[in-house]
């Protein structure tokens, strides 16, 4: 009965800093809609999360209380969970015949995006840092680290650093992370307009109606639903999501335990593995079960499409209302150098190399690898739905097969943690050479693809 009435006070906190999160993001999600800033760029969850900047203990209006705050910096890695968890399970799987090509295509433009940022933040630091400011050569690092795997990467890789006599790397990178979410979805929203503009997308759409019709295949099959089927196709949908969730634990639990002798290497990587690949792969076994047992009615792409967006606008409004803004004080000249390389880096591989190394629906594809590699992949998400509100492209099955490819190498896998150590043991020059070598050889190899295409 002790153990209950101490739960107690923990749930009705829970309660309360959800009741909160949710409060924050409609009107965000009110504010938007009203003065139609998605047709400027901006999201909605963005603006959701300034509000809740503003609210925050350390802003203007100090609102919400420290316990929620802390509540909400353990969300971001939860709900990114959530978003991987439902993102094979409403649309078909891909037929393997025809695959590998544009599939390929999304392999080479994620390679190319994640070893440039080293090559990026290696020429940063041998040429303007390190002979102005004296840095340590594996800030050269944090490119990668912040951008590409986030701030659970970069919380998960101070230790590293601080071992290789970089004590700042951690707030640094966390500082990088913060830039580049807020980078990903203010400059990704911007060039999704320019796309617009352009006629880069696939059919241009009202963004407003999009919105409101994420998944019009199944518009016939949602409309007006009674009150108890719409609950009921809620609860087995999430409750799909669940298990997609749970499948990704046991794996993790899996290879954890499978590689616990291989040495302490291994073990740092591994225990440095986040859940959310493996739950990439629970939720495209769950969906391979459906469709082998004939249930693949049972996951709706209506609603998983609703569970992905909430949980990737609920992330994007935690993570910005709990931004440390003294970290983006504390070294502003250092990270300003970084940010803007990697970010330029972004933006020029997204709209200069992915035209010729992606099919047809190019835009979509490379947007969402654009907010990737500079945000979290909520933040390509995110500007996916703003530039294929209607689901039209094959960009959401290619980036998924892709992350289940490299997630367990890149942003926050194998290379994130190997880095440092080759920069401390190769030497920074040499770090940086290898990995323009890499760029080269995967670049060169999707523009044969590309070619071999038209």
């Amino acid at each position: 009965m002790s153990q209950l009435s101490a739960l107690l006070p923990d749930l009705e906190l829970l309660a309360l800093a959800m009741a909160c999160l949710s409060l924050i993001l409609a009107v965000g999600r009110a504010i938007g809609t009203r003065l139609q800033l998605r047709l400027w760029g901006v999201p909605e969850a963005l603006v959701a999360g300034l509000l809740g900047l503003l609210l925050a203990p350390a802003g203007p209006w100090p609102l919400l209380p420290p316990a929620v705050m802390d509540l909400w910096a353990g969300l971001p890695l939860v709900l990114l969970t959530l978003v991987f968890g439902s993102l094979m399970l409403g649309k078909p799987l891909p037929q393997l015949a025809g695959l590998w090509r544009p599939v390929s295509a999304q392999v080479s433009l994620a390679l190319v995006l994640a070893f440039g940022q080293y090559v990026v933040g290696g020429l940063a630091v041998l040429l303007v840092l390190q002979p102005w400011l004296g840095v340590s050569p594996v800030m050269a690092c944090l490119i990668e680290v912040a951008y590409e795997g986030g701030h659970g990467s970069a919380a998960a890789m101070g230790p590293s650093y601080a071992a290789l006599g970089f004590p700042g790397g951690q707030d640094l990178g966390l500082a990088m992370a913060t830039v580049g979410l807020l980078s990903s979805t203010l400059v990704g929203g911007l060039v999704v307009v320019l796309a617009r503009q352009r006629g880069w997308l696939l059919a241009t759409v009202n963004p407003e109606q999009g919105a409101a019709n994420p998944a019009s295949s199944e518009a016939a099959d949602a409309a007006q639903p009674r009150l108890g089927q719409a609950a009921a196709r809620w609860a087995v949908n999430l409750a799909l999501v669940g298990i997609a969730v749970l499948v990704g634990v046991v794996l993790l639990a899996g290879l954890r335990w499978s590689t616990s002798g291989l040495g302490a290497g291994v073990q740092q990587v591994v225990t440095a593995l986040p859940l959310f690949p493996l739950a990439i792969l629970g939720s495209l076994l769950v969906r391979l079960a459906l469709e082998r047992s004939g249930r693949s009615h049972w996951a709706s792409a209506a609603v998983q499409s609703k569970v992905g967006t909430l949980s990737a606008d609920l992330l994007i409004t935690a993570a910005t209302a709990g931004l440390n803004l003294k970290l983006l004080q504390a070294d502003w000249l250092p990270l300003s150098v970084l940010a803007l390389s990697g970010l330029a880096w972004n933006l020029a591989v997204t709209l200069l190399l992915a035209p010729r190394l992606l099919p047809p629906d190019w835009f979509e594809r490379a947007v969402i690898e654009f907010g990737q590699a500079t945000g979290v992949a909520a933040s390509g998400l995110l500007l996916l739905r703003m530039a294929d509100p209607e689901d039209r492209s094959e960009a959401l099955p290619a980036f998924s097969l892709k992350q289940l490819l490299l997630q367990p190498f890149l942003a926050g896998g194998v290379v994130t943690v190997v880095a440092p150590l080759a920069v401390a043991s190769w030497g920074l020059p040499v770090w940086t050479g290898f990995c323009f070598a890499l760029v080269l050889l995967f670049g060169g190899a999707g523009l044969v693809v590309g070619a071999s295409r038209q």
